[in-house]
């Protein structure tokens, strides 16, 4: 089996996911609740206080969070406890850590083992802490640990201390595409030989302000008396995105590491590609998405036609899906099959890559791919794809790729490909 792709870099494999978050925490559960459709946005009674704020709608996670001892979680706050109970998921479905999470393998701590990780922002309420003390002069909540909490790398920094990892941290706090382009980015620092294990991903903690700018933009779901019915991806009558909240979580590591260790590989990362906008902070920029889709191509050394699904950002936005939609097909010149996870479990932002990429590598294995839930009526102006609506679809492939796109004009894609021995 050759260790090395055809341009010397080493192969990287997909060893162990994890996932918090409203549709499950395990696949099973989540492919279950993905073939029976299960819709996750409610009414969220907590936004009612804001007068001036339309949207009530929001997929947040209601299950208790894990309990640890306190000592080792005290500078985190709920986006960073969630971002390690699905790295503790990752690393024992990988081999890393023990069932009973009593023990991790040595592995972790020898300095070849890093952290790719993001959100958009550190645990808002921390941050209100901080803000009540300029505005008001009360320092009351805060503590030694307040800023740790609130910082944007709260998520890599406390995985590092709490597994104490020793190899290189890499922070990507670029709000939507935080967890897809930390993915990325663990996989070239793998591929480079600069590490051999990498734990990537991103979470989010549902969070009042992050609704209120996308209400202020007109870009939140309002149908408050029919959350079943938000979001609406690609739909006509869709009039924004639903907020949700989760983390994501995948080991990954070199073919040679996975192989020596006897590890069950998921799937082979094969490209990622990753660029910038240059021309506005929230107008998508349809060539420039466009151009990251074709270097994860170029990455992969695959054609456009060997990939047989892709999982769109599909926030349900008019501009965003108009553009995306428009981007991928001048990139595919087909009507690739596409849906939208954000249907299901709205837009979980720093978080959204990690998840929607373990997902789709999950479905690529199961051979079916999840419908959009709520299109009714493709939107005339996006283009001319295979929007999967209704139920789900069998497909085989060994390609299926993963695209993400954020404010501040970031655009990631990931590709990947199911791992053959």
């Amino acid at each position: 089996m050759d260790l090395r792709r055809k341009d010397g870099r080493r192969r990287v494999v997909v060893t162990g996911g994890g996932i918090v978050n409203p549709i499950g925490c395990d696949w099973k559960t989540i492919f279950e609740n993905l073939k029976q459709q299960k819709n996750f946005t409610a009414y969220n009674t907590d936004w009612d206080v804001f007068e001036r704020m339309n949207t009530r709608l929001a997929c947040a996670y209601t299950q208790p969070l894990s309990q640890y001892p306190r000592k080792k979680i005290r500078g985190m706050g709920r986006v960073a406890v969630m971002s390690l109970m699905s790295a503790e998921d990752a690393l024992k479905m990988a081999g890393l850590q023990s069932e009973d999470g009593a023990e991790v393998s040595p592995l972790l701590q020898n300095g070849r083992t890093g952290i790719a990780y993001g959100a958009c922002m550190g645990s808002f309420p921390a941050v209100v802490d901080l803000c009540r003390m300029d505005i008001n002069g009360d320092m009351s909540r805060i503590d030694s640990q307040t800023y740790i909490k609130a910082m944007p790398q709260t998520c890599a920094a406390n995985l590092s201390v709490y597994y104490q990892i020793r190899g290189r941290i890499i922070t990507t706090n670029t709000a939507c595409t935080s967890g897809s382009q930390a993915v990325g980015y663990a996989y070239e620092a793998i591929a480079g030989g600069m590490q051999d294990i990498m734990i990537a991903g991103g979470a989010e903690e549902l969070c009042s302000p992050s609704a209120a700018v996308f209400d202020t933009m007109g870009a939140a779901a309002w149908d408050n008396d029919r959350p079943e019915t938000e979001p609406r991806p690609f739909d006509q009558s869709r009039n924004g995105l639903v907020l949700g909240e989760g983390a994501g979580t995948l080991v990954l590591e070199s073919l040679e590491s996975a192989l020596n260790r006897g590890a069950k590989i998921y799937a082979e990362v094969a490209g990622f590609g990753t660029n910038a906008d240059g021309t506005h902070v929230t107008n998508p920029n349809r060539e420039t998405m466009a151009e990251a889709l074709r270097m994860a191509i170029s990455d992969a050394a695959i054609s456009a036609t060997d990939i047989g699904y892709v999982n769109a950002h599909g926030t349900a936005t008019t501009t965003g899906d108009i553009a995306e939609t428009n981007a991928t097909f001048s990139v595919f010149g087909r009507a690739v099959p596409i849906s939208s996870t954000k249907s299901y479990i709205g837009h979980t932002l720093g978080a959204c890559g990690a998840i929607e990429a373990w997902i789709s590598l999950n479905m690529m294995n199961e051979g079916w791919f999840h419908p959009t839930l709520n299109l009714s009526h493709v939107d005339e102006r996006c283009a001319p794809l295979d929007y999967i609506a209704g139920s789900g679809r069998e497909i085989s492939t060994e390609y299926v790729m993963s695209n993400n796109f954020a404010f501040g004009g970031m655009n990631t894609s990931l590709i990947f490909k199911k791992f053959t021995a």
